[in-house]
Formats: structure tokens, sequence, C-alpha cells
């Protein structure tokens, strides 16, 4: 598989009432056919916030981005576009971050988790300073973290209730 230069294919979820920011890195592959986050089947992320907020796992687009506004959840990605293969964040390179700016001024935001290292170093490296707003590295939901059970997972994420 070739590196591709990929612009962000997804708008961020987020309304007035957004209390929190989740952000990846980059929608995989499996999340831009889907045209929603996490749209890989083994990637964990809807497991854990459906078990966090006691709510039936979502299993479309639209009915994922209703369970995020309904519990005042914001998400989107550091990465406005980049080189990549595949879904490999390693491989991830010219990175031009999202401007989150908006979403902050059109919220309620007031604590802002990204969703494993490669998120997280992105942030600190090209918004952080920007914002000066700190952000809170959460263990990744992803199926190459498979470290993590899905119970650790929704322990570790608890912090975002």
């Amino acid at each position: 598989m070739e590196p591709v230069r990929i612009e962000h294919p997804i708008p961020p979820t987020y309304d007035a009432e957004s209390r929190i920011l989740i952000l990846g890195s980059f929608p995989s592959v499996k999340s831009r056919e889907m045209g929603y986050y996490y749209g890989h089947r083994q990637n964990r992320f809807w497991r854990v916030m459906a078990a966090l907020f006691s709510e039936p796992f979502p299993e479309t687009a639209a009915a994922r981005r209703a369970f995020l506004l309904r519990n005042h959840v914001a998400a989107w990605d550091v990465i406005a576009s980049c080189t990549i293969t595949g879904s490999s964040d390693s491989s991830i390179r010219d990175v031009v971050p999202n401007d989150l700016r908006p979403i902050l001024a059109g919220s309620r935001v007031e604590r802002i988790f990204c969703n494993g290292t490669t998120s997280f170093s992105l942030y600190r490296r090209h918004t952080e300073p920007l914002l000066g707003v700190p952000a809170v590295k959460l263990p990744s939901t992803s199926p190459a973290n498979a470290a993590w059970s899905l119970e650790r997972l929704t322990e570790a994420w608890r912090c975002i209730l």
C-alpha cells in the first residue's frame, strides 16, 4: 500500500451544549468509508462510550452522531490533512492540524481528551500552543492496542464523565 495525501473527510460533531471534546488522530480507512468516526468494527470506542453512558451500542453514523450530541460530547480529529499509508498512525507525516477554535467558541467544551498517543502528541505539538488548553491522554481504543481489555479501557475512560 502506497502513502497518499488525504484531506480530512468528516466534519466535527458538536453543538452549543457539548462539554467535552474527544480527539482522534485521523480517520481510518473504514471510518472514511463509513463517513463517521471509529468505523472499524474492532475499534472499541463505541463499546466504551455505550458502557460509560449506559446506552445501547450505536450502529449507524447517524445514531453515533446523535449519541454524542445527546451526551454532550464533541468529537473530531487533530489532523486536517496528512500523508498516510492505509490506517497506520505510525505512517502519518506532513501533518496540517485542524483548527479547533470554532468548536471551542461554539460550545461549552471545558475539557479535551485525546484517544491514544498519536493524537495526544500531535495535539501537544500543533494545537495546545495555539489554544493554551491542555488535553488528557487516554489509552487508544484501536484494535492495535490489544494489551488493553474492553473493561480496562472503560475504566480508564471513566474520567470523561
